[in-house]
């Protein structure tokens, strides 16, 4: 019999009905995410025109993409999908495909980078965003990430791991428009959205594989738990 994941069903330790102010718990950081990754889009993309930033600009566009893994979240703790098995293994797969278009585009801009020696302009706006964005995006990225893990949400925690990956390009952006105007190390910027690209691809296959089989159907909520762990 080939184990499924349900969320309805309450994991070791947790009650239906914690499982189910989780869910919109989650549903509401997500609402936040949004909320914030819109701004960082916008602001990011205008303010890297203005100031001629490839860097700024590519961080706005990765902003927009992100922003997509939020919305997955709040459709899959929506309507009648907040009690459905399918809607999170569908969900699972789109917020591990964001991991998949974000690392490509990373990877080709640092590149490019690199290769035409493109140093990255300063900017008074791009740098308060980038601050803004590391002390907000780890703190929404691991609350997920313990909500996830909590209640067997595999796309829960695929959306905090985005979030925190926003916070690493943030950390990235920073350093290298600080490196460039201080010391000209204008390599900085692309060589750390290379190892951003590989770090989005790992979690991406994370993501995609799911760790959350283990848990037992409604109707078997009564069942050991170690039988649906067996046949993983």
């Amino acid at each position: 019999m080939t184990a499924t994941t349900s969320p309805t069903a309450p994991t070791p330790g947790i009650s239906r009905d914690e499982w189910l102010r989780l869910a919109r718990l989650a549903r509401l950081l997500s609402w936040a995410s949004l909320v914030i990754i819109a701004a960082e889009g916008v602001v990011g993309i205008g303010s890297g025109i203005a100031a001629g930033s490839i860097a700024l600009i590519g961080f706005g566009i990765d902003s927009v993409i992100e922003g997509l893994a939020s919305l997955v979240i709040v459709w899959r703790f929506s309507g009648a999908r907040l009690t459905s098995e399918t809607a999170e293994l569908r969900a699972q797969r789109l917020v591990a495909a964001q991991f998949f278009i974000l690392a490509p585009y990373i990877t080709i801009q640092a590149t490019r980078d690199l290769i035409v020696g493109h140093h990255p302009d300063v900017s008074i706006v791009g740098i308060c965003l980038a601050v803004a964005s590391l002390i907000s995006m780890p703190l929404l990225g691991r609350a997920k990430q313990r909500i996830g893990r909590r209640m067997g949400s595999v796309a829960t925690e695929g959306e905090g791991a985005q979030n925190i990956l926003c916070a690493y390009m943030a950390a990235a952006l920073l350093v290298g428009l600080g490196a460039n105007a201080l010391f000209g190390l204008w390599w900085l910027d692309p060589a750390a959205g290379l190892v951003i690209a590989a770090l989005a691809i790992r979690e991406g296959i994370e993501a995609w594989r799911g760790e959350s089989c283990c848990m037992p159907s409604p109707a078997a909520a009564t069942e050991d738990p170690n039988d649906c762990c067996s046949a993983c």
